[in-house]
């Protein structure tokens, strides 16, 4: 029973999301794929937002970090 709990946490752990090596945020598994919790000021454009796969979520806080520099 607890190896169940042990596999079910590692799939559940929150993966950082860098831009030019800073953290922006993470991705935490979603019922229909990966949600963006921000945690520095350029990326809450896109805090909560849903992404199908991690990629995804690291392009959108790339581009929000882009276009929070450019404002």
């Amino acid at each position: 029973m607890q190896e169940n709990s042990l596999n079910r946490a590692e799939r559940l752990r929150p993966i950082v999301i860098e831009v030019g090596g800073e953290p922006q945020g993470v991705v935490v598994p979603d019922a229909e794929g990966y949600r963006f919790l921000a945690v520095k000021l350029p990326a809450f454009a896109i805090d909560g937002q849903l992404f199908p796969n991690i990629e995804t979520a690291h392009l959108a806080v790339s581009q929000a970090v882009q276009d929070g520099e450019a404002a």
